[in-house]
């Protein structure tokens, strides 16, 4: 495990980009190689699952995943800078794009079409709040064809999704949380929040979630209409300081979960408190769930790390539907 996540370290750190996590793996690595914490989150359920799977593995550090209906997984790579196709679990990833700066958040529209954040560097994400010149990519799902779908953000991290076609960006070495509205117009600072990450839309469109990931990680609920006033929702215990919570998804009850880097634990919100899904999944980066009837499936949980790996998390799926 030591000489593993040595060597991942040193390839992280001589890559070609550097995102301030880079930086801050190396608390993640320490948190890999001793036992969770006394005071880690609880469990969420007592009743253990199976456990986690590998479904697939990308040569790089992966930094966001996402399903579209067809239930094909889309990745950002983050030293690459390249987005990946996997057609389904097994199957090996195709490089849709060559290096095109895709090295944040990924989501899929409506209409199949893939937005990839860009400027997740160190140097653009530190420099985002105060020169947002980051751009939204179109990317084509079938041909890799790339477009700017909108410019002028901060070093994009996470992006989220609204069911109008807003879309909700974070940059991580800074607070401004941007949006771009269907028609295009671009806010690099419609909201802040300290060292924003992981970012989801409430199922009515109401609240933005975002994680901070430093200093004091917590969950914020952002209401759209009311968007000067962030509200911290829940607070990480202090042991878990630098759990490092990156990646944000929303399962099908409307619950935040959040994939951690040192802490190893996959968080679920629950009854305003934190609680973990799985634990040991150190230096995750992203969860979302499945779509579709087959490949990555509805109701199953994926997760993806920087070691480029993914992994199906039966602990984290979904009832079939019509069952509570």
């Amino acid at each position: 495990m030591k000489r593993k996540l040595s060597r991942l370290l040193h390839a992280a750190l001589r890559g070609p980009r550097r995102k301030i996590a880079s930086a801050l793996v190396l608390a993640a690595a320490s948190g890999a190689l001793v036992p969770a914490p006394a005071h880690a989150a609880p469990a969420c359920d007592a009743t253990r699952s199976a456990p986690p799977v590998e479904v697939a593995h990308v040569p790089d550090w992966v930094e966001s995943i996402a399903v579209d209906r067809r239930g094909r997984m889309f990745v950002t790579a983050y030293f690459s800078g390249r987005v990946y196709r996997i057609d389904a679990p097994g199957s090996a990833p195709v490089a849709l794009t060559g290096e095109v700066g895709a090295n944040g958040g990924i989501v899929v529209r409506d209409d199949g079409q893939l937005l990839v954040g860009t400027g997740n560097d160190l140097a653009h994400s530190l420099g985002g709040d105060a020169f947002p010149v980051s751009k939204l990519l179109l990317v084509d799902p079938e041909s890799g064809k790339v477009t700017t779908y909108a410019s002028g953000l901060g070093g994009i991290d996470g992006v989220a999704l609204a069911g109008d076609g807003t879309v909700y960006t974070t940059t991580l070495g800074g607070r401004n949380i941007g949006r771009v509205t269907p028609n295009g117009q671009v806010e690099p600072a419609w909201a802040q929040v300290r060292q924003p990450n992981g970012i989801a839309v409430s199922p009515d469109g109401t609240q933005v979630y975002v994680i901070q990931t430093t200093v004091a990680p917590g969950l914020y609920r952002i209401p759209v209409g009311d968007p000067a006033h962030p509200r911290r929702w829940i607070s990480a215990a202090l042991t878990d300081a630098l759990a490092l919570p990156d990646g944000l998804t929303l399962d099908s009850r409307g619950r935040p979960l959040i994939a951690t880097h040192a802490a190893g634990q996959i968080w679920r919100a629950e009854g305003g408190k934190l609680c973990a899904v799985e634990s040991g999944m150190y230096l995750s980066t992203q969860v979302t769930y499945g779509r579709g009837e087959r490949g990555f499936s509805a109701g199953k949980l994926y997760r993806s790390g920087v070691d480029g790996r993914i992994y199906e998390v039966p602990a984290g799926a979904e009832p079939p539907a019509g069952q509570s």
